[in-house]
This record gives C-alpha cells, sequence and structure tokens, in this order.
C-alpha cells in the first residue's frame, strides 16, 4: 500500500436540518488502500460515503481526489463507484448485460463491451456461459459478482462499498470477504468499505476507521485498534472484553469496584490517583493452577461456558462483576459450574485508557 495521501477529507461537515450527521471530519486515504469505516447505526458512516462519491453534497469543508476538488463535481463526473447493499442489478437484463451498461453509457462498441465484460467474469471467478444467463437466475453470491464486474467496468479509482454482504448467509460471506481482499490485490484499487461487522473489517482491511457520533474515534490497523483502543467505546466495539475500571489508590494498591485486584510490584504504569480502564482480552486471561503465578491475580467462581465451535468461553464471577475467559477448545477446563477458580493475566495482556477530564475514556 502507498503511503500517499489519494483522497483527503478535510472538516467535512455535513447538516440535514438542525441534525449534524457529520462534524468537522478528516481523513487520509492512500491510492490502493483498502480501508473499512465501522460504527453503529446513526454513527454518519453511510453519510460519509454519499458525500464521497456526489450522492449528497457536503456542508462545509473539502474532498480532494489527488489534489484535485472533487466536493464540487457531479456525481456522474467522478472517478467514484458504489457498490450497494441491494447490488442494484437490472433484473430484465443479463449478466453480460449489467456488466457492459456501464461502457454502452460511454459509447463503447459492442464487441469491446463483450470483451471486456468476459475478461471481468473471469475475473470474478465465473465461467463466460454466465454472460447469457439472466440476473434472477443467478444465487446471491453470483449477484454479488456480478455486481463487482459492473462496478470495476466503470474503470473507476475508488470504489465504495456499502455493507454489501449483510444480507448474505455466513458461509457465503465469508467466502466473499476473502474473494474481496484477493480483488482488491489483483486490481491495485482503492476500496472505501462500510460494514457492521466487526470480522469483515479485521479480515479484509489495511486500516478501519471507527466512527461515533460523526466523528472518528480511532483510525488504524485492525492488530492496533484491537490491542491499543483509545477509548473505552472502541475497546468494546472491536469485540469481547474485559474493561477493569481501576482506581489506584494513594498506597499505590490497584482496586475494581472497590475490590482489589493483586498486582506484581511494577508492573502497572499508573500512579496513586490514576483512574481509568484496565482493558484486558477474554483469550489472554488464563485459569492458575495452585502454585502458579501472574502479574495480576483474581480469585472468582467458574458462573458459565460456552462452546462457541472452535473455542470456549467461561463467566468467571467475582466480587467486582464477571469476567469473561477464552480458551481453545480442546483446552477445556476440567472444573465443574460454581467451582472456585483464580484468573492471571501478564503485563503484556494489559492496556491501560485512562480517564478523561470530563470523566469519560
Amino acid at each position: 500500500m502507498a503511503n500517499k495521501s489519494f483522497v483527503k477529507i478535510e472538516n467535512i461537515t455535513k447538516r440535514f436540518g438542525r441534525f449534524t450527521a457529520l462534524d468537522r471530519i478528516n481523513l487520509d486515504i492512500a491510492e490502493g488502500e483498502f480501508l473499512t469505516i465501522v460504527g453503529p447505526s446513526g454513527s454518519g458512516k453511510s453519510t460519509l460515503i454519499r458525500l464521497l462519491v456526489g450522492i449528497d453534497d457536503v456542508t462545509e469543508g473539502t474532498i480532494s481526489l489527488d489534489g484535485v476538488r472533487i466536493d464540487t463535481v457531479p456525481a456522474n463526473k467522478r472517478p467514484t463507484c458504489m457498490v450497494f447493499q441491494s447490488l442494484a442489478l437490472f433484473p430484465h437484463m443479463t449478466v453480460g448485460q449489467n456488466i457492459e451498461f456501464p461502457l454502452k453509457l460511454k459509447g463503447v462498441a459492442p464487441e469491446v463491451r463483450r470483451t471486456r465484460a468476459l475478461e471481468l467474469l473471469g475475473l470474478l471467478q465465473l465461467p463466460d456461459s454466465y454472460y447469457g444467463k439472466r440476473i434472477s437466475q443467478c444465487s446471491g453470491g453470483e449477484r454479488q459478482r456480478v455486481a463487482l464486474a459492473r462496478a470495476l467496468a466503470f474503470d473507476p479509482q475508488i470504489i465504495v462499498f456499502d455493507e454489501p454482504l449483510s444480507a448474505l448467509d455466513y458461509r457465503l460471506r465469508k467466502t466473499l470477504e476473502k474473494e474481496l481482499k484477493d480483488l482488491h490485490a489483483r486490481t491495485g484499487k482503492t476500496f472505501v468499505y462500510i460494514t457492521h461487522s466487526l470480522e469483515e473489517a479485521m479480515v479484509m482491511s489495511d486500516r478501519i476507521a471507527i466512527m461515533r457520533a460523526g466523528r472518528f474515534e480511532q483510525i488504524a490497523t485492525a492488530e492496533e485498534i484491537y490491542s491499543r483502543p483509545v477509548s473505552r467505546f472502541v475497546a468494546s466495539f472491536m469485540g469481547e472484553v474485559n474493561l477493569f475500571e481501576l482506581e489506584i489508590a494513594a498506597d499505590g494498591a490497584a482496586k475494581w469496584q472497590s475490590v482489589p485486584i493483586t498486582v506484581s510490584a511494577g508492573k502497572l504504569d499508573a500512579g496513586p490517583g490514576w483512574r481509568g480502564a484496565m482493558m484486558v482480552r477474554p483469550e489472554l486471561v488464563r485459569f492458575l493452577e495452585p502454585g502458579q503465578n501472574a502479574d495480576f491475580t483474581l480469585p472468582g467462581v467458574l458462573a458459565t461456558e460456552y462452546a462457541l465451535g472452535s473455542r470456549i468461553q467461561y463467566a468467571v464471577k467475582t466480587e467486582g462483576g464477571s469476567v469473561t475467559v477464552e480458551r481453545p477448545f480442546e483446552t477445556r477446563l476440567q472444573a465443574a459450574v460454581g467451582s472456585p477458580v483464580t484468573l492471571g493475566w501478564d503485563r503484556g495482556a494489559v492496556h491501560l485508557i485512562a480517564e478523561a477530564a470530563d470523566g469519560k475514556a
């Protein structure tokens, strides 16, 4: 992925009447990058991509592509293309006619259109025989591939995806996630992808942008966001998490909900008076056997267990609240529900999120 800023979004605000959907946001996207924007409903992610492709107009700010402003350029003149959740294919046309449609609008000769459509069918792993097939005869996964082929026929510089896999079943969705990632690598196009799915974002993206209430909460690689979130919101949004609301007493003792967590000397990089959240992912918490040690320890009682395919998840009841532990299924704990257990984790598993001046983190 190139480092040069290809798409530059500067101080963009979008208002609908008195409602501010986007509030002075900034974003740089590199050429050839796969950027995924995630966030809860109403966070502003769909509004942002509508501004990028020109469906809606910006209220304030600018959008530039390779140094040239495009926010004042009509949608049909922008080098962008959107793949909608509904796919927006023409049901009365064949697969080939759907793919060729943007080329026909450009006045491309029929024989050239057909050659390009067949090339794109091959790129999307569909046989040439699908060229004359009706859209109504295609499966959900095949329609998704046709929509992608049609988008590529536009030869856009940026392809924008608005939750294109959300209506598909889990198995097909996982297959297409990998195909989209491979397609991105083969084409070198800039992809901007919108989703509610953490898994989609983690599998496909070069970077992930987390949105909340019309602003970006964090923009980073999947690994950085998962391991070092900047706030409680991002930590919770990016999968299962244990957040211990800590307060460091004058004597240096760490207390969670007034319950002490045993901390080995020098293992907590926070001094007296510190308040905030200690984040520990469930897969980094372990059950300690007698005689085993950890940098952080906490006693509890095994409350429930959940089989999740290749892994198993445990809820442990402690004086401060429930703690989640996750481990591979083949290492299933040999202890009955209701048994006393001791939890442990090491300093490398901990990420501290300091409380902000307004009491939030």
